[in-house]
């Protein structure tokens, strides 16, 4: 069994792709967000409740025999603040200086880490410049997708990286999810411990599509038709919305609400779900009419339930969509997922939000399993 340890956890998405693979145990957690740890503690049986950044949590995770670094690290924003000083400066004091500071000081056989796509162009593509060169020159590990570019005659320049996007980038509708959702996943593996033996692995690329039949064909399978009122936009809401596409539409910009499972959409899949609330659910809106429904008055909204049946898509359908419920945690055909008691919806939304397509996670798990029993098992130098 490989030891894992699981840092900027959330709710264990990560943790929970790499337990699918029978093959890994966790040692360490480490998340701050104090609803998360109460769901990850209901979940696992264990309290993340720790902050990488203190010296106190460095020095306890370097005490901690571990093989597997697991992060979904936040995509903080650099402020021009310190721009004087030099860009990688401002890289320092982030989430992913700490992480670097524990891989240089606990040498991880391998790690993976998870983040938006939008980290490839941040800041024109110096912020995900550095990090490669933190973790390839600083570090000394070996990426899987992405090499140092050489010039005419073949020697490496330390300071310019090539890949290939697609090679690094993968989307949850490609792992059985009717979800468009596409992620940075970094995969390295420890040089100063393998050397040579990398040159010979066949882990070029990360897995481009999920080997095992789709959990969901199309999201009308996730769907859970006639729900509660309360989850229903009301006329006044939903007429605000209509305004603000339309006056978005009219400077041309493709800004507004989005109905994801129209009628005429034979195979619909969602949008991206965002732990941020209003766009990441606005954008994510869903047709299920109801016969006496419109014209009703619910509990909270200022004007009644609209007349078209458009509601918010409920979190039980963002579990399945990030595949939590009805698949990460089945046991003999039953679902073992929920959360504890008293975590409001508005957490669930964020908690589903912030986390991994846990599919997308299982692939990789797999392919970095595979890679370190070759590599472990081999006897050369």
């Amino acid at each position: 069994m490989y030891k894992t340890v699981d840092i900027c956890a959330g709710i264990g998405g990560i943790r929970r792709g790499f337990e699918l693979t029978g093959k890994t145990i966790n040692v360490l957690s480490a998340e701050n967000d104090k609803y998360a740890c109460k769901t990850y503690q209901h979940l696992y049986d264990e309290n993340p409740m720790n902050d990488i950044t203190t010296n106190a949590f460095k020095k306890l995770i370097k005490n901690i025999d571990y093989d597997i670094l697991l992060a979904g690290f936040p995509c903080q924003a650099f402020s021009a603040v310190g721009r004087k000083e030099g860009f990688e400066d401002k890289l320092k004091g982030t989430i992913f200086f700490h992480i670097a500071e524990i891989m240089k000081s606990t040498r991880p056989k391998s790690f993976l880490l998870e983040n938006v796509e939008g980290l490839i162009n941040h800041e024109k593509g110096e912020t995900f410049k550095i990090i490669l060169d933190t973790l390839i020159n600083k570090l000394n590990y070996h990426l899987i997708g992405i090499e140092k570019q050489k010039d005419l005659y073949g020697n490496e320049n330390t300071n310019s990286f090539i890949f290939n996007r697609k090679d690094i980038v993968l989307n949850a509708q490609n792992f059985g999810l009717p979800q468009n959702r596409p992620r940075v996943y970094i995969v390295g593996f420890d040089k100063e411990r393998y050397n040579s033996k990398l040159n010979k692995i066949d882990f070029k690329k990360l897995p481009q599509k999920r080997k095992k039949p789709p959990i969901y064909n199309s999201l009308k399978e996730v769907l859970e038709l006639k729900a509660d009122l309360k989850y229903y936009l009301s006329e006044g809401y939903l007429e605000t919305l209509k305004k603000h596409k339309a006056s978005q539409m009219s400077k041309g910009n493709g800004f507004g609400y989005i109905i994801v499972n129209k009628p005429e959409i034979k195979e619909p899949i969602s949008n991206t779900l965002l732990a941020t609330g209003g766009s990441g659910k606005e954008r994510n809106l869903i047709h299920d009419p109801q016969e006496d429904i419109a014209g009703t008055f619910v509990k909270s909204k200022k004007t009644p339930i609209n007349s078209e049946g458009i509601r918010l898509m409920k979190p039980n359908e963002w579990g399945k969509l990030q595949g939590f419920v009805g698949y990460a945690f089945m046991n003999n055909d039953t679902d073992k997922f929920s959360f504890p008691k008293n975590i409001s919806n508005t957490q669930k939304y964020k908690q589903f939000g912030n986390s991994v397509a846990i599919p997308v996670i299982e692939e990789i798990a797999n392919k970095i399993i595979d890679t370190l029993e070759q590599l472990d098992d081999s006897n050369e130098d």
